[in-house]
């Protein structure tokens, strides 16, 4: 059998880039780390902003309505309005026809 035992320098070369990969692959977690925590504080803030984009639709839902309600109101009080100045002129011009005719 052939003497296989490295010299102390090769050792020492062998563990000192040992002492690097782990250093490096030790790098590298800690930016997968910083990375995950970032993608977490990401994912919240998105669901808080989805639940606030729903609370506004529901919100503009309801001033929608609310405005087409504001809105039908003037409209509603128009129509009245001109009813009463029509039935007021009917009114006036079956007046005028029945005096005329003596009624």
């Amino acid at each position: 059998m052939e003497n296989t035992a490295i010299s102390r320098a090769e050792h020492e070369e062998f563990c000192r880039r040992l002492d690097e990969e782990n250093h490096r692959q030790n790098r590298r977690i800690d930016l997968l780390e910083q990375n995950i925590e970032r993608l977490a504080a990401l994912t919240t803030s998105v669901e808080k902003l989805a639940t606030n984009m729903e609370s506004m639709l529901r919100e503009q839902e309801r001033q929608g309505k609310r405005l087409a309600t504001l809105e039908g109101r003037d409209g509603e009080r128009w129509r009245k309005a001109a009813g009463y100045v029509l039935t007021a002129i009917l009114g006036l011009m079956l007046g005028f026809i029945f005096r005329q005719l003596g009624l």
